[in-house]
């Protein structure tokens, strides 16, 4: 059986209803491919403490608790090329914050609009998501 990992992930939406990317870096799994901001859920980590952790580390970001959504969630087995293990990817939505994003560990971001996320490659776990983030992101 593999390891069960909880993941935590933020689209980040703008004012003009576009969604923050992120290409994670050479070095790193699945170097190249863009996804949703956000990490591991660190043991007794709540999903949301984790990602204003997460988006303070990597994207000098402040984000209030109260400004996070929970909006979908996708789970994926991942083989022996990713490192044999199983996923659980939580994703919120997040339309307000107070600084960034800037990154910090040498990522490439993408303000990009909901109908072009399918162009950017992107881990397994993180596509079953952009169907519900499509629906739920409206300009007003």
């Amino acid at each position: 059986m593999n390891k069960l990992v909880l993941v935590a992930a933020c689209a980040l939406v703008d004012a003009s209803g576009r969604v923050l990317l992120a290409q994670r870096p050479k070095g790193k799994p699945m170097a190249g491919l863009w996804e949703f901001p956000g990490g591991k859920v660190e043991p007794g980590e709540s999903p949301e403490a984790c990602l204003i952790r997460e988006l303070g580390e990597e994207l000098d970001m402040e984000v209030l608790p109260s400004s996070l959504k929970p909006l979908s969630f996708s789970s994926h087995a991942y083989g022996a090329e990713e490192g044999n293990f199983d996923i659980l990817l939580l994703l919120y939505i997040c339309r307000l914050w107070r600084s960034g994003p800037t990154p910090r560990e040498a990522q490439t971001l993408a303000w990009v609009r909901p109908a072009d996320l399918r162009k950017y490659p992107m881990p397994a776990a993180d596509l079953p998501l952009i169907d519900p983030l499509c629906d739920a992101v409206t300009v007003i």
